[in-house]
C-alpha cells in the first residue's frame, strides 16, 4: 500500500495544500509539515498554498506562515477570496456588491477594482465573516430577497481551531438560505472556478496536481472532480471512518503532510 501511495506522490508535480487543519491547526504547525515542505523543494516538486478561509489576505497568511519558518512569496498562495474577486470582475464588471466579510477582505476587494456597497446592490457575497452582525445578516437577506445576485465565497461548515470548531461560511449561508430560500453559488474549492484559476496560474496539468487536505467536500473533491488527484490527510476535520460513508472517495490517504514528505523522500 505505501508502494503506491509513494508512486502516486513521485507522479505529482504540484502539491495544492490546504492550510486549516492540514499545514497548521490555529497557530500551531501540525508536525512534519515543514518537513514536507523542504522535502518538496528538494525533490523540485511545487506547491501551493489554498485556503478556503477568507477572513485572512493572502499578505496575512504569508506573515502567519513566516512566523511558523515558512518563507513564501505571493504567488505560492491563493484564497477562496482571490478567486471570488476573479470570478466578480470577469462575469460582473462595474458591478456594486454587498459583502459579508471581514476588513481584510474588503479591503483586497476594493483593492482589485470590486465596488462595494452598504446601499442597494447588485450582488451579495457571503464570506467567512468573524465580524458578522445581524445588521448584515439582515441587509444581505433583504438585497437577495429584491434580486441580488447571492454568491459565497466557499462552501465550508466549521472551521477547525487549536481549541475546536467554529461556524464557517456554509453555515452563514445555511442561514441566509433558510431565510430567504435562495442557494449561493460558491466559488471556492470544491468548484470549478478554483480549479480553473489553479490552472491559469501555474500552468501545471491537473492530472500532474495533488490537492491535499482534511476535507472529503472540498479539499479532496476539488482534485477528484476536475481531473486531478485528491489526497486525504487525517490531521484536521476528517476521520478514517467517515471515508466509507462518502461519495467522494479520496485518491489516497495520508496520516498528515509528514507522512507525505516521508514517502517523498524515502528511496
Amino acid at each position: 500500500m505505501d508502494a503506491n501511495k509513494k508512486k502516486l506522490l513521485e507522479e505529482l508535480e504540484l502539491f495544492v495544500l490546504d492550510m486549516d487543519g492540514t499545514f497548521y491547526m490555529g497557530d500551531f504547525i501540525i508536525e512534519g509539515a515543514l518537513d514536507f515542505i523542504r522535502i518538496c523543494r528538494e525533490k523540485g516538486k511545487k506547491f501551493l498554498f489554498f485556503t478556503n478561509n477568507s477572513s485572512q489576505s493572502p499578505e496575512n497568511y504569508m506573515k502567519k506562515l513566516d512566523r511558523m519558518g515558512c518563507k513564501i512569496t505571493r504567488d505560492q498562495i491563493m484564497t477562496s477570496g482571490d478567486v471570488a474577486i476573479r470570478f466578480l470582475n470577469r462575469e460582473y464588471p462595474g458591478a456594486s456588491v454587498f459583502l459579508m466579510g471581514t476588513p481584510p477582505l474588503e479591503e483586497n476587494m476594493r483593492d482589485s477594482g470590486i465596488h462595494l456597497t452598504d446601499k442597494k446592490a447588485d450582488i451579495v457575497v457571503a464570506a467567512f465573516d468573524k465580524t458578522l452582525t445581524y445588521e448584515k445578516l439582515e441587509k444581505g437577506c433583504t438585497l437577495i430577497r429584491e434580486g441580488a445576485v447571492f454568491l459565497a465565497t466557499h462552501p465550508d461548515i466549521n472551521c477547525p481551531t487549536d481549541t475546536g470548531f467554529i461556524p464557517d461560511c456554509g453555515a452563514i449561508c445555511a442561514a441566509m438560505t433558510l431565510s430567504t430560500g435562495v442557494r449561493p453559488r460558491y466559488l471556492g474549492k470544491p468548484y470549478e472556478e478554483t480549479a480553473q484559476m489553479i490552472f491559469d496560474k501555474t500552468k501545471i496539468p491537473t492530472e500532474r496536481t495533488g490537492f491535499v487536505g482534511d476535507r472529503l467536500y472540498t479539499d479532496v473533491a476539488t482534485g477528484v472532480n476536475h481531473g486531478g488527484k485528491g489526497l486525504l490527510v487525517l490531521s484536521g476535520e476528517t476521520r478514517l471512518e467517515d471515508v466509507a460513508a462518502s461519495e467522494i472517495k479520496p485518491d489516497a490517504i495520508y496520516e498528515s503532510l509528514g507522512e507525505i514528505g516521508r514517502l517523498l523522500a524515502s528511496h
